[in-house]
């Protein structure tokens, strides 16, 4: 049956216990549904409310630039994602994009001041060193929750601080003194930045968002269609049960903090070429994004839940609010209250669903 079918026959089921409850019932039901949905209520007000306010905010450069957002967040919320269904997180996630996005820019750059007259290599050689750097910072993370059960809280704000240290250090390196790094090589940003396709002369889809649709299709096979998926649900849901049932519960924890550091390495290589300049501040708090999307599009913190398409939903919401609030001149200082209090609010509608299911 698919995923259309069952939502309609959810909803038909939804309809049929409404209407045989009684009108006090019928009230709790209703107030129930608003309270379980009312994050995308409140983002639906914001956007209306944008719109009228700023007409330009259903502009078709407006539309496009929400799409180019969104497939630059997702790799990064498909990797912290796997992390929160195993009832975890991920916070030296924006560190490691820092770190890609360093490594891939020093091995980049046409006036090289980290690495003296190296010229600017194949872009597969520092993609694959960046994503190698954080496979094992990701490792680190993994063997670190599966073996000596630490919470993965404290063992990635660790490596979050370890990471930070490590670009800084990086950054030194050479001539450069921690100067930030621009003047990528043109293969690099064409390969990234090159138009996919184009609605105007200011309204082009860069090739990037394909890479990312392809990424997006690749994670869903991933969760959906094989083995590790089905083991990474498994521990998320109960861990002891899943251990019963055979699953390597330490071998499914590391390969998912391991999966989570390529995707962020990959969200370091589009962001490097897109931003067109790395410094240490490169990746600064892009977990808490994430996180906000991950929750917002139904991946709980309680574990063993979580969609792929819940995600891109997540992101592309957060993006239409975030744009939208850019649109109409919100200062950037307010910009992370309200990242905080969405988070809080996601949350806490997640655990409202929890305990109502128990």
């Amino acid at each position: 049956m698919s995923e259309t079918k069952t939502k309609k026959n959810r909803i038909q089921l939804w309809f049929d216990a409404y209407n045989a409850m009684n009108e006090a019932d019928k009230k709790r039901a209703i107030a129930s549904l608003l309270l379980n949905n009312a994050m995308y209520i409140i983002i639906l007000i914001a956007v209306i409310f944008i719109g009228i306010k700023e007409p330009k905010y259903f502009s078709v450069n407006s539309f496009v630039n929400i799409i180019n957002l969104t497939a630059s967040k997702l790799p990064i919320a498909l990797g912290i994602a796997g992390c929160i269904v195993l009832t975890g997180t991920d916070i030296s996630a924006g560190r490691m994009v820092g770190l890609a996005a360093v490594i891939i820019a020093s091995m980049s750059i046409t006036n090289n001041r980290i690495f003296p007259g190296l010229e600017p290599l194949p872009i597969i050689v520092p993609l694959l060193a960046a994503m190698a750097a954080c496979a094992c910072i990701g490792f680190v993370n993994g063997f670190s929750v599966a073996k000596f059960k630490l919470h993965p809280f404290i063992v990635t704000l660790a490596t979050q601080l370890i990471t930070y240290g490590i670009i800084l250090i990086y950054l030194k390196l050479g001539t450069n003194n921690g100067q930030t790094l621009s003047g990528f090589d043109q293969t690099y940003r064409d390969i990234v930045n090159g138009t996919l396709i184009s609605f105007g002369p200011s309204a082009k889809i860069p090739m990037y968002v394909l890479y990312v649709i392809v990424l997006v299709v690749v994670m869903w096979v991933i969760w959906n269609k094989t083995t590790f998926g089905k083991n990474m649900f498994a521990v998320g849901s109960n861990e002891e049960a899943a251990t019963v049932s055979g699953v390597n519960v330490s071998r499914t924890i590391i390969a998912v903090f391991v999966l989570a550091a390529v995707m962020y390495a990959l969200t370091g290589f589009i962001d490097g070429a897109r931003i067109a300049s790395v410094n240490a501040n490169t990746g600064l708090n892009y977990e808490c994004d994430a996180i906000a999307a991950c929750v917002i599009g139904g991946v709980s913190f309680v574990g063993g839940t979580g969609r792929i398409s819940g995600i891109v939903i997540g992101v592309l919401l957060l993006q239409i609010i975030f744009t939208g609030l850019n649109y109409i001149a919100v200062d950037q200082n307010y910009l992370y209250i309200i990242k905080g209090i969405i988070i809080l609010v996601a949350c806490a509608i997640d655990m409202r669903k929890y305990l109502t299911k128990k």
